[in-house]
């Protein structure tokens, strides 16, 4: 049975990526019900009937970018035959893609989502969910070099995925201030010189 109000070829994929890049450029807040209308090309009642509300669908878009924006990006530190040429390449990615271009907004959407009180505690639950899987994957890798002895066992796993995630974290938001590909490189290439040892390995 076809929802009532919802337009003929309504293609809910499509919808739910323009509100996706929406919500990633203006914010929770700043994003008005309007504003989704617009964007996605339905009318509020197809809105409602498809996702239930605004807060429903910013938890769905934040998903959304998680698996069509994040893997790009954090595919990156299971790459290469070492943990440290795993860090910089994910690094290096974030340098390439976090800045503002033609097909994406500045900065990654889940890093800038709910980082102050005023957030729907939902989506602040979500998002905070999404930022430990991160610090997961950092430290899994991490954890992977010590036991193959590319890191010292006396290494501070937790310390160190924490000082890369925030690293990652601090990209994204100099990335929304206007910070260029060529400036966010030379921040990777600052970060890696903290690698334990010689910084060479």
């Amino acid at each position: 049975m076809a929802v009532i109000g919802r337009p003929r070829g309504f293609d809910r994929g499509a919808a739910l990526e323009a509100a996706m890049f929406l919500f990633w450029r203006k914010g929770f807040a700043a994003t008005s019900m309007n504003d989704l209308c617009d964007a996605m090309g339905v009318r509020s009642p197809s809105l409602y009937a498809a996702f239930g509300s605004k807060e429903a669908l910013y938890l769905e878009a934040v998903e959304h970018y998680v698996r069509t924006q994040g893997p790009p990006v954090w595919d990156k530190l299971a790459e290469g035959p070492t943990a440290r040429v795993g860090v910089e390449t994910l690094l290096v990615a974030a340098a390439e893609t976090l800045p503002k271009s033609r097909a994406t907004p500045a900065g990654c959407m889940a890093m800038l989502a709910a980082v102050g009180d005023e957030w729907p505690a939902a989506i602040a639950r979500v998002v905070k969910k999404v930022r430990l899987e991160m610090l997961g994957m950092l430290r899994t890798r991490l954890e992977n070099a010590v036991a193959k002895g590319e890191l010292p066992a006396s290494t501070d796993i937790d310390g160190l995925s924490r000082f890369y995630l925030s690293v990652f974290q601090g990209m994204a938001i100099q990335a929304r201030d206007g910070t260029t590909q060529a400036e966010l490189r030379a921040v990777a290439t600052a970060a890696m010189a903290a690698w334990p040892g010689d910084g060479q390995r």
